[in-house]
């Protein structure tokens, strides 16, 4: 199992919902819901299903076995996470890069290095890249949060990348940019997105962390409300404690 974390996420446990969250709708056999994500693993063309295994326990999927990238990981984590019914997830995959996918740390971190630089998002973006045994930690400052994500999802695609830390910090607000003037721009974004039900997210800020509560229908939806915060400009942190259901 990799040592690294995914954008700043722990290793093992990956999301879980509240136990005032999940409704009073028939929760789905350990049988049914194993099933389910191994359909879902098996439908997604990112993921090579056979090589995954789903341990389901009460809503909490554990997934073990070997795939042959980074991106791939990520891939099975996203497709599980989209599947009905699983409430945690506990990740054991190993990252296993076939002969020639292989990369030196070296050759790793300059691409990286040509990646930010070519880059036209990037343009004032500071990073660098340590790297080790194909393990890759980001540093340095961008002015966007968006341009955080970009860089780390560029970054995951690499060939040779077995795992990625993001620490990439975002610049300090403007001294003109105001808490209030951030949750305005946020909740105006979240309103005007046809697939986002905003009427029960509560937005607020301090020191450019944003907070968002509240209920949200599914977890797709729960993502693009993080999407549009991470667009706002002045955003450097998110903690969500919105709920499902």
């Amino acid at each position: 199992m990799s040592v690294c974390r995914d954008d700043g996420r722990g290793p093992i446990l990956l999301w879980s919902i509240p136990a005032h969250a999940r409704g009073a709708t028939m929760m789905k056999s350990d049988q049914e819901l194993q099933a389910d994500v191994l359909a879902e693993l098996k439908w997604d063309p990112r993921v090579h299903g056979n090589a995954i295994g789903v341990i389901a326990k009460d809503g909490a999927i554990t997934l073990t076995g070997v795939v042959e990238s980074y991106a791939e990981k990520i891939a099975v984590e996203r497709a599980a996470k989209h599947v009905k019914g699983v409430r945690a997830i506990a990740e054991e995959i190993e990252v296993k890069l076939p002969d020639e996918m292989s990369s030196s740390d070296e050759g790793i971190a300059e691409r990286i290095a040509r990646l930010v630089g070519w880059t036209s998002t990037l343009r004032n973006a500071k990073v660098l890249a340590e790297v080790r045994k194909g393990c890759v930690t980001l540093t340095g400052e961008v002015d966007h949060p968006y341009e955080k994500q970009i860089v780390a999802q560029r970054v995951g695609e690499m060939d040779g990348v077995t795992g990625l830390t993001n620490d990439i910090k975002v610049r300090a607000w403007p001294s003109e940019v105001h808490a209030r003037d951030v949750v305005r721009q946020i909740t105006r974004a979240l309103h005007r997105h046809a697939s986002i039900e905003a009427s029960n997210i509560h937005v607020s800020v301090a020191d450019g962390k944003v907070k968002l509560e509240g209920t949200i229908p599914t977890f797709p939806e729960r993502e693009l409300v993080e999407e549009a915060v991470w667009a706002t400009a002045g955003v450097k942190e998110i903690d969500d404690d919105l709920r499902v259901g």
